[in-house]
């Protein structure tokens, strides 16, 4: 796969923990950023596709067995 090098501004603390976590994992501070970011997109990635799978059951609805018409009222589903 291609690489393209960012720039990425932080704050002089934030960056100096990350470096010595990187350190602690046996890892460059690239590789871990690089793998955090595709964790991420491939998290969406599959939040996306579970959503469209809901939203298709949704709209194509569940049979409960009244082939569409209620055989109750409000009433009788609310006796006291």
């Amino acid at each position: 796969m291609e690489t393209q090098n960012i720039t990425l501004a932080l704050p002089k603390e934030l960056l100096l923990r990350a470096r010595q976590l990187a350190v602690v994992r046996r890892t460059s501070l690239s590789a871990m950023l690089a793998q955090m970011i595709a964790e991420l997109v491939e998290q969406d990635a599959r939040y996306r596709a579970a959503s469209e799978r809901q939203i298709a059951l949704m709209a194509q609805g569940l049979d409960v067995g009244s082939q569409g018409t209620a055989t109750w009222t409000r009433d009788n589903l609310h006796e006291r």
